[in-house]
Order: structure tokens, then sequence, then C-alpha cells
């Protein structure tokens, strides 16, 4: 029997008291800003039910599913929707006097905001249309490759990052090398096969490297693989579009030379935001972009050419800082952590049920994956998301790419309730005992 998620709900009894109510499509009255109280530990305000909901009642969110397929991008919570709203307005007004006078001025601020929270400089900074944009412009723009070098990545990298890397093949004549992260993944185990790896291909000079990627979650020990890297002359380019506004790191953490990074995935900005960072006195090493002249070589800017873009979600990521600063990445990350810990907590005894990412809190986030054992196909898979919608209107997606087979990712979101999180682990037990071979 399909039920509704309502019904479902209200049959684990005290769960549904717990249940956030779920903002309609009609338009919000004005709400206050969620205050973070002062000396509470992020751990114990992250199951602060209380708080949490009026975080959610920064979000409109549909209430005919549980979405936990937030990976794909963020929602952007109502001050910055509002926002966005009225840049689009503003941008439609003025127009090109916008774009020839003051907009320039406003993105080297937002710039400036970005370099602050991250901890680098403004002239570090070029600001991009995505991480994608971000990660193939350094990518495809990396100039110390020659003929006869090679490239890696691993299986658990972004897909479109794996085809940049696969073009500089007939780009730079170099040969790709492919590297898979072990199963179960440790922060030892992740370690050593990235060593050896490095140690039995010693022609590779260019290292493709997910801080999170976005299959398993997984969150890789990015300084020590850029120390070990450096020591074999190898760079690193580090893909942080789902790691920056999820955990709390600056770029320090990562001492990395260069990085590709998302706005609108974890900080919240519209579609069509992102920036590349590139390590001062390293800037050479990437090419101007298309030989364009619109920057002189020295600025950073000469390395992305986006045409005549929408400056509105770029005008809008002051406001999804502001937003951000107001929880803060310590609580954001907490309350996060929070929400996968009590989800796979409650099905990590069921013996054929396989959680992809560890136990080892500096390995995760929010998002994580999992698989029933045995049900390693895309069509397994895309099975199991369909169940859970069908049966529990819980919205997830298949992926696939890890060595073991496909899985289901689940990726949580600030408005997640605990409530949420506790139906999909009712759901999972359900769905292994329904799928066990």
């Amino acid at each position: 029997m399909v039920i509704s998620r309502r019904q479902m709900v209200a049959g684990l009894g005290g769960l549904a008291a717990t249940l956030a109510p779920r903002a309609s499509a009609s338009a919000l009255p004005p709400i206050a800003p969620p205050v973070v109280p002062a000396g509470v530990a992020p751990g114990l305000l992250a199951r602060d039910e209380g708080f949490w909901r009026t975080v959610a009642q920064q979000y409109r969110v549909s209430p005919d599913f549980v979405n936990l397929e937030n990976g794909y991008y963020g929602i952007m919570p109502e001050p910055v929707r509002q926002a966005y709203h009225r840049n689009v307005d503003y941008l439609n007004e003025q127009n090109s006097y916008l774009l020839r006078t003051t907009y320039k001025a406003r993105a080297d601020q937002v710039r400036q905001r970005i370099a602050t929270v991250l901890g680098v400089l403004a002239e570090e900074i070029a600001l991009t249309r995505g991480g994608t944009e971000a990660l193939q412009n350094l990518i495809a723009g990396y100039r110390r490759l020659r003929p006869g070098d090679a490239v890696m990545y691993t299986d658990l990298d972004y897909h479109s990052m794996q085809y940049s890397m696969n073009w500089l093949r007939g780009r730079r004549g170099v040969s790709v090398e492919r590297m898979a992260v072990p199963e179960p993944a440790t922060r030892q185990a992740s370690l050593d096969a990235y060593a050896k790896a490095l140690r039995d291909h010693p022609r590779v000079r260019l290292l493709l490297l997910s801080h999170m990627n976005n299959r398993t979650g997984l969150v890789l020990p990015v300084r020590e693989i850029v120390e070990m890297a450096r020591e074999r002359n190898v760079d690193v380019i580090v893909d942080a579009a789902h790691s920056w506004g999820q955990l709390d790191f600056t770029m320090g953490d990562l001492d990395a030379d260069f990085a590709g990074f998302s706005l609108h995935k974890w900080m919240g900005a519209p579609l069509g935001s992102g920036f590349l960072y590139i390590r001062k006195g390293r800037l050479a090493d990437i090419d101007l972009a298309y030989a364009d002249e619109t920057y002189p070589a020295g600025d950073i800017r000469s390395r992305v050419q986006s045409g005549t873009l929408d400056v509105a979600p770029v005008l809008t990521v002051d406001t999804a800082l502001d937003f951000h600063d107001t929880l803060g990445a310590e609580v954001k990350q907490a309350r996060l952590r929070f929400l996968r810990d009590r989800w796979v907590h409650q099905v990590r005894d069921l013996p054929n049920v396989e959680i992809l990412t560890p136990e080892e809190p500096a390995m995760y986030g929010t998002i994580t994956a999992f698989r029933i054992a045995g049900r390693v196909s895309e069509a397994d898979n895309v099975a199991l998301t369909t169940q859970l919608f069908e049966r529990y209107r819980i919205f997830t997606v298949r992926r696939g790419g890890p060595v073991k087979g496909d899985c289901v990712r689940v990726t949580p979101a600030l408005f997640t309730s605990q409530a949420d999180v506790d139906l999909l682990a009712v759901a999972v037990r359900d769905l292994a005992r329904r799928f066990r071979r």
C-alpha cells in the first residue's frame, strides 16, 4: 500500500510533534532572522529542534514531499530569495547603465567579502557562474603539463571534472590515470590509497582532489594529500563545490594552490554563482581564458571570460553570506552532521545496508550515500529512489561511480527536521527488508 508522508509521520506517534511546518508556495510574511543563543555549544544547539524550526521558517519548501536531495543546489532562504528578486528587477530596470557604471565596483566588494570569509586575498578570487566553470577553467588552463606527463583523478570526482581531465589527453598530450577511493573508506585508507597511486604513477603532474565528493559525501584529508603531492612535484586542483558552506574551514586548512567553489550550493546564493581561487604567486601557471584582454595578465579575472552574464546572482551574494554569518559555519556544520548521524545510526545495524561514509567526524558532513547489499546496478538504485518517493514521499537520487557499485545519495539541509530523517530511517529499514536478496 502506498502511504502519504503525512500518514507515515502520524503513524510514528511522537515524531509527528517534532515535524517542522512546511511553508506553502504562497507569499510568506516577513520572518525575523534566527538568533544563535550565546554560550550554547554548536553540538547542543544542533539538537534544539525549536531553534531549527525558526531556521526552517526562513525557507519556502514544498509541502508535497520530503526533500532529501539538496546536493544539486541549495534552496535560497527567504532574505536571499527576496534580495535576488530585487536585484533581477534592478538589473532589468538599469540595464547597461548598471553594467557600465557601478557593477564592477560592487562585484569587487563581493570578491572582498568572499575572500574575508575564506581567509584569502581578494586578488586571489575570480567570480564564475558556478563550481563547474571555476574548475573547468583551472583544469583547462593549467599550463605546466608537457607531452608524456600524466594527470590523475578518482572514481568519486565529479563527472564534469573527470571529462575535463580526460580532455587534457588531446589538449596537452598527457596520459590520464584513474584511481579508486577504497571502500570502506577511512582516513588512513584514503591517505594510503593516494600515496600508493602517486608512487605507482611517477609521471603524474596534476591531481584533481574533491574535498567532499558529490557521490558519497566522503570528506578527504586534503591538506595531507596536498602535502604528499607537493613532495612529488604534483600540483593539486581542489573541488570544494560541496564543502564550502557545509563544513567549517578556510583556505588555510586546505593549503592548496588552486580550488573551485560553488556559491549556489551550501552558501544558498542564487543559481549561477561561484568562484575560483589561485594562490598569489601561482597565477602564471593558469592560462588566460581564450587569450582575453579585458583584464591584464596579472589580474586573476583574466582567467575567466563568461561574456555578458546575469549579474543578479553576484549582486545577491552579500545577502547569502549575511545569512551564513547569522548562523556561522560551525553551527551549520554541527546541525548538518547531526541530521546525518540521526538517520544513519538508526539503520547501521542492518546487515544488508551499507553506509558509504565512515564514522570519523572529519570525514563527512550531511551528504551520505547508502546501498542495499547486492543491489549495485543503476536500475537497482533507481528502483530504490522510486520506492522512497512513491511509498514515503521522500525525494533522493541515485549516484554511480563508487568502486563497489551504485548507491542512493541522501542530502538533508538546514530546513530538514528530525522527523524527516526519522522517516527516512523507517523507510530504509523497510526497503532493506523488501530488497533483501
